[in-house]
């Protein structure tokens, strides 16, 4: 790909809370490497803020040199929206990203994916657990993709990686950062035998607000997702949450009902995921999960206006925009102006008070919301 492409492409992708629609509008309005020759005027008139036309008329010149630089490594990556090896199944979430950093077999995120995670305190039987469900789904030609964090995530790659299979690690940090530190000769073996994937740029480093964005890439890249451990409140649901928003299956693994590492799970299992205790739960439907996920086409952006906020009540406009039909993540963030992430908390928040609840398709307003 010619620089000035990946130079546009990694332009746009310093832009400030971009929307898909905004989005959108810029790549239907002029070729991507002539975005950012246009004026401030011809930006805000197609409905960008200040600050955004501001990032694509002056973008940060150190960021793009020094991914540029980056993806002149050894097996290092950069792709683009438009490029033919960027995954067709992560496309159909409407918060892709613009440039994914891939540093080992690119490839690999094309093929069939099983997202696991779960809890980075996992217990003893939940790591056996985990590393045996992924070497056996390996066997079986499955790609396991996980966030490469402490606990289930680790034992899961190692699995795949024992099952003679690939695996990728969706990292919360830029791939100059690997997190956690602990990690670097797991993350080396990957590399070799699948790949290292993240949106960030090379040497950010890990924030807490990078893992509920990383989760949406775990979940958007798969199938399906498969839970082995988690708490109540924990990310491992927001991945979940993601799957469900994705059109992704959910699969759970139970526990005992003492522990609070099984708590999660079961909560899932409540609400419809698809308990399991085999790798042929999984299998049974990962071939119809594949095809039905590639085949959606994305009605995520309705135009309806939003409804008068809930005054008295925790994140007011966010209720005011949940009604009596399933409403999904990215339309709520489209109508709420905010990012997906931040949605995806303060959901777990109201739901936790009994104020929303996950359905099929998204959330619904409660008697008691």
């Amino acid at each position: 790909m010619k620089d000035e492409t990946l130079y546009a492409w990694l332009t746009l992708a310093q832009v400030p809370r971009l929307r898909a629609r905004q989005r959108r509008k810029l790549l239907s309005t002029w070729p991507v490497e002539a975005i950012h020759q246009q004026s401030q005027q011809a930006l805000a008139a197609i409905g960008l803020s200040e600050d955004q036309c501001q990032a694509i008329c002056s973008p940060n010149q150190a960021l793009i040199n020094a991914s540029l630089r980056w993806a002149e490594a050894p097996d290092c990556h950069l792709l683009c929206f438009d490029h033919p090896a960027y995954p067709s199944l992560l496309k159909e979430i409407a918060s892709a990203p613009l440039i994914l950093y891939v540093q080992g077999d690119p490839s690999a995120l094309a093929k069939p994916q099983l997202a696991m995670v779960g809890s980075r305190h996992a217990t003893q039987s939940g790591l056996t657990t985990a590393y045996q469900f992924a070497k056996q789904l390996a066997d079986y030609g499955l790609t396991i993709t996980s966030g490469l964090a402490l606990g289930i995530d680790g034992r899961a790659h190692k699995g795949a990686l024992d099952g003679n299979g690939q695996t990728l690690a969706v990292l919360g940090s830029g791939l100059g950062r690997i997190y956690p530190a602990r990690h670097r000769d797991l993350a080396s073996q990957i590399i070799t035998q699948g790949a290292l994937v993240s949106e960030f740029w090379p040497d950010a480093p890990p924030r807490a607000e990078h893992f509920p964005r990383r989760n949406r890439l775990i979940s958007g890249l798969s199938a399906g997702v498969l839970v082995v451990e988690a708490a109540p409140q924990s990310g491992s649901l927001i991945t979940a949450r993601y799957a469900l928003e994705q059109n992704r299956g959910v699969f759970a693994i139970p526990g005992p009902i003492d522990q609070v590492q099984a708590r999660g799970c079961h909560q899932l299992i409540k609400q419809g995921a698809t308990l399991t205790d085999s790798v042929d739960d999984i299998l049974s439907e990962v071939d119809s999960l594949v095809q039905f996920a590639v085949s959606q086409q994305s009605e995520l952006f309705s135009d309806a206006p939003k409804l008068d906020a809930d005054q008295g009540l925790p994140f007011p406009t966010l209720l005011a925009n949940v009604g009596t039909n399933a409403t999904c993540v990215d339309v709520l963030a489209e109508r709420c102006n905010q990012p997906v992430h931040e949605i995806m908390m303060q959901l777990l928040d109201l739901e936790l008070q009994g104020l929303v609840a996950a359905v099929p398709g998204g959330y619904v307003r409660t008697r008691r919301g």
